[in-house]
């Protein structure tokens, strides 16, 4: 005690307080602190508290690793020991069943996987697997009794399928279907050695400009119908020039030529739905393309299949180059965007048109052959220079939809695009492409359809079918809409003006069928 006999009583300061509100002598404020010193007060231990039982210092744990040893130690037992160094792990770094971990080498719950439990089964007799000869309810299909099999004969046509199969090397997918033609007239030539690809006399068409009627006039009633097609039409076209032959492809995976308004030719060559046929400039051979991936080149007089190209995409649209010196290259709008742009003669791609960021719709050309605009489902409009692969006019707008259906006027001045907001727009389709604002179509349903629009030869109507199966006709001078006819049961997909007719109108619909009106 004689370490505070100087130190006065009654009066001590707390040496934790940071004010003082009297002036306190200087011996009070260097006198020791009351009371023995604790010789095993540690660093931590004068350090202030913030728990009930000292000071805790705050710590990072994974949580992970902690729900990873929280499960473990539920499941097996065991668990590492947070305060033992785990780079160096022992039996002595396990906490709890430490026999156990060292049975398992430690494995976690994630690496051994959890026990399996044991289920009680409530069946009569006890437990069912402790059964020898017990199999489970599917056992009497083990030994296959009980189990339908074909018959001998059955059975021989199945083998003969499957190594029909394996002969081809493919799935259906992978290579091109048999071609099949079926000619539907006694003799291909006449008494002159003419085949049906040559115009007859009785037409009275010498495929000049002077033919084109002068004067037009709205179709009001049926003539004739084709009913060759399973299933809904897809597309058609007109031979060149003449439009005497009527070239037809279908969702029944087939393709037809025939007079008009008779079939001639039924062609069967591809395993998928078609989507877009195209004549050649003389007629003499059409391309083909389908959903199986696969584009087609045949010969319209006898029928065969003379080329196959793909590009493993599905082709969309397919236009021949109409110029005469270019006409062995034809351009395909494919489905992974890309239009591309191929050699008949070689059989290779010579030219890839990669701008789109949709689907490519439509091909069109214009401006003598020079140029070509195709639609998207991007919503866009993009006129390219024939093989130059950057498009040099792109129309976008925010208000524009996709556009699936185009169609060039017979002036060459104007391309009609079937919009899917249930508008015809009008485009220039010279110079400036620029939309025609007093030119727009409306009054029909076509949202969700690929629609294809038609003009009437001297330029007074425009005509497309709609959702509904009817046939519109506007005026194209008013843009009033005279006339429609319910000219199918489901949805008519195209319709076509015949080039030398006053009156003709060709439509085609989902109801397989296709139509002739006057």
């Amino acid at each position: 005690m004689l370490l505070y006999k100087n130190v006065e009583t009654g009066t001590h300061l707390d040496p934790s307080l940071k004010e003082v509100n009297y002036n306190p002598t200087y011996e009070t404020m260097f006198a020791p602190e009351f009371g023995p010193v604790n010789p095993f007060k540690s660093q931590q231990m004068a350090a202030p508290r913030n728990m009930l039982s000292g000071y805790a210092e705050p710590a990072h744990v994974n949580d992970f690793m902690f729900e990873q040893q929280r499960r473990t130690f539920s499941t097996f037992g065991y668990a590492l020991d947070p305060s033992v160094d785990t780079t160096q792990v022992s039996s002595s770094s396990y906490i709890g069943a430490v026999e156990e971990a060292e049975k398992n080498k430690g494995l976690t719950v994630f690496e051994a996987g959890p026990k399996k439990a044991e289920k009680r089964k409530k069946v009569k007799g006890g437990d069912a697997s402790e059964i020898d000869s017990f199999l489970g309810p599917w056992a009497k299909y083990q030994d296959e009794k009980g189990v339908a099999k074909p018959s001998e004969d059955e059975q021989k046509e199945l083998d003969d399928i499957i190594a029909k199969r394996q002969k081809k090397g493919r799935n259906e997918d992978e290579s091109p279907a048999e071609e099949k033609t079926i000619l539907h007239v006694k003799d291909a030539y006449d008494y002159q050695g003419r085949s049906y690809l040559h115009i007859p006399q009785d037409v009275g068409i010498n495929l000049r400009s002077a033919d084109i009627p002068e004067k037009c006039y709205l179709p009001k009633k049926q003539l004739h119908v084709w009913t060759g097609h399973t299933k809904g039409v897809s597309a058609i076209r007109l031979f060149p020039a003449s439009g005497h032959l009527l070239l037809s492809c279908s969702m029944d995976c087939k393709i037809k030529v025939g007079f008009v308004p008779h079939c001639n030719e039924n062609h069967a060559g591809h395993s998928k739905a078609v989507r877009d046929i195209c004549f050649n400039n003389s007629g003499t051979q059409f391309l083909s393309a389908a959903y199986d991936r696969y584009l087609k080149l045949w010969d319209s007089e006898t029928g065969q299949c003379i080329s196959r190209f793909t590009n493993r995409k599905v082709p969309y649209c397919v236009k021949f180059n109409p110029d005469e010196d270019k006409q062995n290259l034809f351009v395909a709008g494919m489905s992974d965007k890309k239009i591309v742009q191929w050699d008949i003669r070689s059989g290779e791609v010579v030219q890839e048109y990669d701008r789109h960021l949709g689907a490519v719709n439509t091909i069109t050309f214009v401006d003598e052959n020079r140029r070509f605009v195709s639609t998207s489902d991007d919503k866009s409009l993009r006129v390219w220079e024939w093989d130059i692969p950057v498009d040099f006019k792109y129309i976008a707008e925010p208000s524009m939809h996709s556009m699936p259906a185009v169609t060039l006027s017979p002036n060459g001045k104007w391309l009609a695009c079937q919009s899917m907001d249930n508008q015809i727009l009008i485009f220039g389709a010279q110079n400036r492409f620029r939309l025609n604002k007093k030119k727009i179509f409306k009054g029909h349903m076509v949202a969700g359809y690929a629609c294809q629009v038609d003009f009437s030869p001297d330029m007074s109507y425009v005509v497309s079918g709609d959702a509904d199966g009817k046939l519109n006709i506007w005026d194209w001078k008013t843009t009033k809409l005279y006339h429609r006819i319910k000219a199918h049961d489901k949805v008519c997909i195209s319709a076509l003006w015949h080039p030398h007719e006053t009156s003709k109108v060709i439509t085609c619909g989902w109801d397989g069928q296709i139509k002739l009106w006057d």
